[in-house]
């Protein structure tokens, strides 16, 4: 039903060798669109498949841009190829755009068009002419441009460990050996390090605030929040429901996380539990190691995802035929990982910072399961109809983390490793909800009070992650660190609000595995259903096609806990 040899969109609209250069190449396209005269139905179906077109052709030029530039952010000709776009050519597009949006809800034909097919797509069109605004063209070139800056600050932090340099995600092995007082070193130098970094990145926090809430107050909004909610396509949930999430995380959650760290305080056989701690084996144990390089982490992944099922692991198998990913930790790479859908060629970008760790895995078959959504959304007929909510988008990935625990024997031969593998991913599902909360909270505090001076912030952070404190690890000492630690959340830099999606899908993730338990196929045939509907549902809409409620309410979110909880028993058994 589904396949992985995808190719390139054939070109119907635009010359087959053209390429986006500059805007007097690109713009007579979107003139022949704005001026084009649209008759009947049939020719507003054609117009908009010659826009979608355009617009694929125009967002893999942009997504390649800013997979080279994070690939390499110390090759300043990929940075300017990449500020090129955000300054030349971007702004240039969107009053064009705009244009082109209102042509296609003032068409007298628009009623034609199958409302359940165009629902969300009409719908999103006009939340984007709602928003715009001509004065907030050059304030989102130059946030576009800026938000790159924190991977390039990041990328270039670097410590130095028995007499070798380390990326601070390969320094993190050696928070997992048994040596307390290496751990302890590292531990500390990747802190002092990050200060290093701390006037610098509190300015470019300090800029990008600023220049987000005056594009807010632009399009009439009190604050930037309730303006980015909205340019979210957040339809079907409010801050109120975040409010309350964060209540719930409190509630159902913590109580969880003090039993994990408790647990992990006795394995390890220490009176005091330390951060630096966290990673580590009790002595006598080795580290999880489940790959060397990039190459064997990607094998190992493409032989689990095709034991899941094997269109899964054809999907990785073209990406790799493809030289779609890049997997190593290295020297002048960006930080974090991502999936990046690429609308004309179909099969997407894998970019990470593999250093061999467990977590490493985890990030690995989190990307996987957004590639397989790029995969089966790419035959939707337009691109809009690709761009799904990020909250189904995170599904796809936190789903997959847990479906393919079953078969993670392609990374472990020793099934005690195995067992431990699974007992630290199910440890994860629960520990991640409260950073979920923090961040979240905190930018919700941010946005509301944007004038706000750097010292204010730092008490309104150290006031909420000691709300969401844990009883268990001893932070004492390491006020200074902690009082840092919103800084290296790249999320907060380059994709406001982005954050919240991944504690609303880990709960659907949950209910999928919850499907898996009790019928594999089942669960894999509503998960590939959701994710091709791409954005053509509505979030509920979507949720129910993969048999999930769209629900993140404390009763559900105790529910979802409680399963957790039974299966790490199950597991120590």
């Amino acid at each position: 039903m589904y396949t992985a040899a995808i190719e390139k969109l054939p070109r119907h609209y635009l010359p087959i060798d053209f390429t986006v250069t500059d805007w007097a190449s690109l713009e007579p396209f979107f003139i022949e669109l704005k001026d084009r005269v649209i008759e009947n139905k049939a020719a507003l179906e054609k117009w908009l498949l010659d826009m979608s077109e355009l617009e694929a052709a125009v967002n893999e030029d942009a997504c390649w841009r800013q997979i080279k530039m994070t690939c390499d952010n110390e090759n300043k000709a990929l940075e300017n190829a990449f500020n090129f776009f955000c300054m030349e050519i971007q702004p240039q597009i969107q009053p064009y755009s705009d244009a082109l949006n209102k042509k296609l809800l003032a068409s007298p034909f628009v009623n034609e068009l199958d409302a359940a097919t165009y629902h969300t797509y009409l719908r999103s069109t006009q939340k984007s002419i709602d928003l715009f605004r001509e004065e907030n063209i050059p304030l989102q070139a130059e946030v576009a441009v800026l938000q790159q800056q924190y991977g390039q600050i990041a990328g270039a932090m670097l410590i130095t460990v028995n007499g070798q340099e380390y990326t601070l995600q390969q320094a993190g092995k050696f928070l997992e050996s048994t040596d307390r007082t290496l751990r302890e070193e590292v531990y500390k130098k990747i802190q002092e390090r990050r200060l290093q970094d701390k006037e610098a990145l509190n300015n470019l926090y300090d800029t990008l605030i600023s220049l987000r809430h005056k594009e807010a107050t632009n399009a009439g909004f009190e604050n930037y929040r309730d303006y980015r909610f909205k340019e979210l396509g957040r339809f079907d949930y409010d801050k109120n429901d975040c409010y309350q999430f964060h209540t719930a995380v409190k509630q159902y959650v913590l109580p969880l996380v003090n039993n994990i760290y408790q647990a992990k305080k006795e394995q390890l056989g220490v009176d005091v539990l330390r951060p630096w701690d966290l990673d580590a084996e009790p002595a006598g144990v080795q580290p999880l190691r489940p790959f060397t390089t990039g190459d064997e982490l990607l094998n190992k992944s493409i032989d689990c995802f095709t034991k899941l099922r094997p269109f899964f692991g054809e999907c990785l198998q073209r990406m790799k035929q493809m030289n779609h990913l890049d997997l190593e930790s290295r020297k002048g790479k960006s930080p974090g990982g991502y999936n990046c859908p690429l609308a004309e060629s179909g099969a997407p970008f894998i970019f990470m910072n593999a250093a061999g760790q467990m977590h490493d895995v985890t990030t690995m078959v989190h990307e996987g399961g957004h590639a397989i959504h790029s995969f089966l959304a790419h035959p939707l007929p337009l691109t809009g109809f690709k761009e799904y909510p990020m909250e189904i988008a995170e599904v796809a990935s936190m789903a997959m983390e847990l479906f393919s625990m079953d078969h993670w024997d392609s990374f472990f031969d020793n099934p005690n490793d195995l067992a431990r593998a699974k007992a630290h991913q199910l440890e994860r599902v629960i520990t991640i909800f409260p950073w979920i909360a923090i961040i979240d909270k905190f930018q919700h505090w941010v946005y509301e009070n944007p004038t706000h001076t750097a010292n204010e912030r730092t008490a309104i952070w150290v006031s909420i992650i000691n709300e969401f404190k844990d009883d268990v690890i001893d932070y004492s000492g390491l006020e200074n660190y902690r009082s840092n630690a919103w800084q290296r959340q790249l999320h907060l830099y380059e994709v406001p609000f982005y954050y919240i999606e991944y504690g609303i899908a880990q709960l659907g993730a949950i209910g999928m595995w919850m499907q898996y338990k009790n019928n594999p196929e089942q669960a894999l045939d509503n998960y590939c259903k959701a994710l091709s509907l791409g954005g053509t549902k509505t979030l509920p809409e979507l949720y129910k096609a993969a048999g999930l409620e769209f629900d993140f309410s404390p009763a559900k979110i105790k529910v979802l806990m409680d399963f957790v909880q039974q299966q790490m028993q199950v597991l120590s058994l």
